[in-house]
């Protein structure tokens, strides 16, 4: 490809493949549609060697359409919320929402307490899809800020055929018999057979809520069209030219952006087969790999290195993968040479934000470079710039990364204030700054060098100190708290909290704060450490000084090595 000394990455795009991609003019459901008179045999979802079709698939979401219309009164535009693990019941409820006319807003399974009373509030959801293990959590919401229905999910419902797999105990669940009439089985809303009214939301219309957190501590909505959310899943398919017979191994969540696009939306949209895991587990992935030929592999570093580590893996065959990718931390190199050494395969790494409905840049497949962001894909413009003066700086010169393209959010969810802050126009484009610091080199390529945001990266979570910071303080016994990420050889970063007591409070241990923390908050952002200090240093201002804190538990974290 010619060479532009303007856009130096064009010398290494795919072969093949234009700088340009014309997005459909559709609402997502459509794929559906598609996908399903395509293929209408063929297995779409695979759930512990139990699969199902494309037709089965498509009814199963309209019936479950029908029935939020007509039984639970959703019209179009409302959010729904969503809290399940991967499961058959997610991809359905997603799609089935989609037809519904309304807004599906993901949230994680981990979430606990005043985390999804803040969803609740904040969406105006009036129902929610909530698994069975996760009821107890949702159940005391109902009848608050406009929560009125539950549809509540079994697992076990599409554990349809005998598996040789490990099936989690939460997984294999038997159904529960539900006593509130406020609570609908997930069989009842199929069984009712309700044929849902016409499709009405179009491309523009809203279809996506994924939250983020932010430095102020408060989740925000960031608002996805079905146009945003069309363009990274074509996207993917495209930029690694996937087929229908492509067979993805689907473990990454589909609550957050990432796995959402490229493990469930961009294989509907080819026809491809997905084969669902809710929780991660080592060997059921190998035998899953080996057993349906999975092709595509989207992953994160820690689940690599720990299916690396997996001394049986030399009795699998793993001959069919052939293309393993992902992103949110950094893949160490050791282990991108031990799987390039098994598998022939470099692993593509990417980067991308819940704001941009997963990426806005990928390596090129075929010169993939290591710990490395990768290169604007179609129809993006970023640059790095000074994050004071937004004055466009050099390659090599570190600075904030901008991004503008069509997956980018309309903004935040009833937030304008945050929405004015996330944008900035240069040369008449809106450009979102991503609060992340970095680097182009020569050939155009990103890297990432820190971040302008205070922000812990924890297994490729992000960890908001200032949320984390704001549900400790409902603890009793805690005055001031100050939340920094300590280095972790096996999570990239972990979460510490230095803590000062409540003067008189006695017989409290940090092992208590961590074990009440589990309670109060999902599992990634819980403190793994805690420390009592006698006070946290502060400026002439009065702010602690994290800064400070942070880098004092870096340098005793090289000292200990």
């Amino acid at each position: 490809m010619k060479s532009d000394p303007n856009n130096p990455h064009f010398a290494h795009w795919p072969p093949g493949l234009p700088q340009h991609l014309t997005l459909p003019q559709t609402n997502l459901w459509f794929n559906v549609e598609v996908s399903a008179a395509r293929y209408p045999d063929k297995p779409f979802i695979v759930f512990y060697d139990t699969a199902l079709s494309f037709a089965a698939f498509k009814r199963e979401c309209e019936r479950v359409a029908g029935w939020l219309q007509q039984q639970a009164g959703v019209k179009a535009g409302e959010r729904v919320l969503l809290y399940m693990q991967n499961s058959p019941q997610w991809v359905i409820a997603f799609y089935a929402i989609l037809r519904a006319n309304a807004v599906v807003v993901p949230i994680n399974p981990m979430n606990r307490g005043e985390e999804l009373r803040h969803y609740v509030a904040d969406s105006g959801a009036s129902t929610a899809f909530v698994a069975q293990d996760l009821l107890e959590q949702m159940q005391p919401l109902l009848g608050e800020d406009g929560l009125r229905q539950l549809v509540v999910a079994s697992y076990g419902d599409y554990l349809r055929q005998a598996t040789d797999l490990a099936v989690p105990e939460f997984v294999a669940a038997p159904r529960r018999p539900l006593a509130d009439p406020r609570l609908s089985a997930w069989a009842e809303v199929l069984a009712a057979g309700i044929t849902p009214g016409p499709l009405t939301a179009g491309p523009d219309d809203l279809c996506v809520m994924p939250y983020t957190s932010g430095t102020t501590g408060r989740p925000k909505g960031c608002m996805h069209t079905h146009r945003s959310v069309m363009s990274t899943l074509v996207g993917g398919i495209c930029w690694f030219g996937r087929t229908q017979d492509a067979v993805y191994l689907s473990v990454l969540p589909f609550f957050h952006v990432t796995g959402l696009s490229g493990s469930l939306n961009g294989p509907l949209y080819i026809g491809a087969t997905i084969v669902i895991l809710p929780r991660w587990d080592r060997e059921a992935a190998a035998i899953c790999m080996q057993r349906y030929k999975v092709t595509v592999w989207q992953t994160i570093s820690t689940m690599m290195i720990d299916f690396l580590a997996n001394p049986r893996l030399p009795d699998y065959d793993l001959s069919s993968l052939a293309g393993i990718r992902g992103g949110g931390a950094a893949m160490p190199a050791a282990i991108c040479a031990k799987l390039k050494a098994l598998t022939g395969l470099d692993y593509v790494e990417g980067y991308g934000m819940s704001e941009t409905m997963a990426a806005t840049h990928i390596n090129p497949p075929q010169r993939p470079k290591p710990q490395c962001l990768g290169v604007p894909v179609f129809d993006v413009e970023a640059r790095v710039v000074d994050p004071e003066t937004l004055a466009t700086l050099p390659p090599g010169e570190s600075g904030e990364i901008l991004v503008s393209g069509p997956q980018v959010m309309q903004g935040y969810w009833r937030d304008p204030q945050a929405t004015a802050a996330a944008f900035v126009e240069l040369d008449g484009k809106r450009f979102l700054r991503t609060g992340d610091l970095g680097r182009i080199d020569e050939d155009g390529y990103y890297f990432m060098s820190d971040r302008l945001k205070r922000m812990i990266n924890a297994s490729g979570f992000k960890v908001w100190p200032a949320e984390v910071e704001a549900l400790m303080y409902a603890h009793p016994a805690i005055q001031e708290a100050c939340v920094i990420g300590v280095p972790d050889e096996r999570r990239g970063e972990t979460v510490k909290a230095l803590v000062v007591l409540k003067p008189g409070t006695t017989g409290l241990s940090e092992q208590d704060i961590i074990d009440w923390s589990r309670e109060q908050m999902a599992a990634y952002k819980c403190p793994r450490l805690v420390e009592f200090v006698a006070a946290l240093p502060k400026s002439g201002s009065g702010k602690v000084m994290w800064r400070e804190l942070q880098q004092q538990a870096a340098e005793a974290a090289k000292k200990s090595d």
